[in-house]
């Protein structure tokens, strides 16, 4: 096991409570020790896909633990799962102090997450993340959800684990669509790094243009300083807002129009990084529109998402119902739709008073 970096979560709102998120190489084959070091369970319910249980399940020798393996796919983020986490639970005797682990990305993570948040009104729960989109954004923060037929995440609740536990070795059999899915995390952060409220300045966006080959080549040290970059911003942002009554929603720039392609796809079509990097791209339009950032942000900010290659070319959508969509978005109050725009480098605002014409033309030119 090669030295780990550790990053602490602290929120005030919640007496200090913290939380660590161990990155590192090779360590899956300690789980049993580290994760003991931060629970006091003595049974565990590890939750995973049947991708991650074929590849890794040998690796992870937790004592005392019981696996449910799940089908692998965002659709699967649904009430029947949810309820088979919690028999499953209640099957194996688990009791308020036991433990139930998410080792998979973020499906698994949010799934898991929100059945523990539900067994016996909250049971410990840890996060051993396998995707680069789970490392550097989902497994941190608490949101934990599952789908519902009208809408991403719309039940769900903020429930913090015990311990995040990444190991960087099982990207290396992360296939390439998955990786750039995840690099569409990574980019958002780099879009509103200044507005996180960090005091470091990591100038994440050179940071992307300066070290394209090294991330796709999974540099270690590369890597591990990027999930460390990513995770400090969204730290900073959940310390200072748990349960996104302010500034937290500007971790979900692009998502607004994310969730509607998703949506409109019923999930199948295009990986969240995907849907997520087009609505990027919507936001900057819809920035640029309105007279919030400059053309040449606009276009060295396109350029950066199209040398990663993420966002599909093109897609048929019906402007009415991409527009519906939006109503059921999270961030939505008073009826009007609220967007996290870009308002200049790497600086992020929400807005509200943003027109219906307004909206298709920043779709348009995607349609």
């Amino acid at each position: 096991m090669t030295q780990s970096i550790e990053l602490k979560v602290n929120i005030p709102e919640k007496k200090a409570y913290s939380y660590d998120i161990l990155t590192g190489q090779n360590l899956l084959i300690n789980a049993d020790e580290i994760v003991k070091k931060y629970t006091k369970a003595n049974k565990f319910l590890i939750v995973t896909n049947e991708t991650i249980a074929k590849l890794y399940m040998s690796e992870v020798n937790i004592k005392n633990s019981a696996w449910l393996i799940l089908e692998d796919g965002e659709e699967y983020k649904n009430l029947e799962n949810y309820k088979l986490i919690l028999d499953t639970a209640v099957e194996h005797k688990l009791e308020r102090n036991d433990c139930i682990i998410a080792f998979g990305g973020g499906v698994i993570g949010d799934l898991t997450g929100f059945a523990a948040a539900s067994y016996m009104r909250g049971c410990d729960f840890i996060q051993i993340p396998t995707t680069l989109l789970a490392q550097v954004d989902s497994s941190v923060g608490g949101k934990v959800a599952i789908n519902h037929e009208h809408g991403k995440n719309l039940i769900g609740a903020f429930y913090q684990p015990k311990l995040v536990l990444t190991d960087i070795s099982v990207l290396k059999t992360l296939p390439l669509r998955q990786l750039k899915t995840g690099l569409a995390e990574v980019l958002k952060y780099a879009f509103i790094e200044k507005s996180c409220g960090c005091p470091l300045n990591y100038r994440l966006f050179d940071f992307l243009k300066q070290n394209k080959q090294e991330i796709f080549d999974l540099n270690p040290d590369i890597i591990s300083k990027l999930i460390d970059i990513c995770c400090t911003l969204k730290a900073s942002v959940v310390n200072q807002d748990e349960t996104e009554k302010g500034l937290r929603a500007i971790l979900n720039l692009g998502h607004t129009f994310a969730h509607s392609i998703e949506n409109l796809t019923n999930y199948t079509t295009y990986t969240h990084g995907e849907a997520v990097a087009m609505g990027i791209k919507m936001a900057f339009k819809l920035a640029l529109n309105i007279g919030l950032i400059s053309k040449d942000y606009f276009e060295s900010a396109m350029e950066l998402i199209e040398d990663y290659d993420i966002a599909p070319a093109g897609f048929n959508f019906d402007k009415e119902k991409f527009y519906e969509e939006m109503f059921l978005d999270k961030k939505a109050q008073n009826g009007k739709i609220r967007f996290v725009v870009p308002n200049g480098s790497s600086s992020v605002v929400i807005v509200s008073d943003v027109t219906k014409q307004q909206v298709f033309d920043s779709i348009e030119s995607f349609l």
